[in-house]
């Protein structure tokens, strides 16, 4: 029997599921999208110009889930889309100047919403947490 006091996956999963919950009730409230279409304009945000192909790699999220967030925000007239020079059928995404305004506001709200979630935590905890996170992110290719 799994003790969920213990089991780091549940404490991963648990925190991630109320955490996206959340998010996108007031992503989709406030902004009209929800978090998966965020975790995407978020990343074109910091990477202009990529394929969906990337977005899927980086961010960890299935191809269907891409190809949906990608066509929503191209239907609210957040992106410019442009096909590749090298291979018509793969497009460059990036967000216009109307994405990159609604970036910037819901990145505030994410920010605020992250210095909510680490109160009280001592940096040094942080810190620690964070390198532990990035050796699980290494690790789990691996799984």
């Amino acid at each position: 029997m799994i003790d969920i006091d213990t089991y780091g996956p549940y404490f991963l999963t648990a925190v991630n599921t109320a955490l996206s919950r959340s998010a996108s009730a007031i992503y989709l409230r406030d902004f009209g999208i929800g978090v998966t279409e965020w975790r995407v304009l978020s990343w074109l945000a910091t990477e202009p110009g990529i394929a969906a192909a990337r977005i899927c790699e980086v961010i960890v999220l299935d191809k269907a889930a891409v190809s949906r967030s990608v066509a929503r925000l191209d239907q609210l007239g957040l992106l410019d889309v442009a096909s590749s020079d090298s291979d018509p059928r793969r497009k460059k995404l990036a967000l216009n100047a109307a994405g990159m305004a609604l970036h910037d506001r819901i990145l505030a709200r994410a920010l605020k919403r992250e210095a909510r979630l680490i109160e009280g935590v001592d940096p040094e905890d942080m810190e620690a947490w964070l390198r532990v996170m990035r050796i699980l992110r290494r690790n789990v290719e691996r799984l």
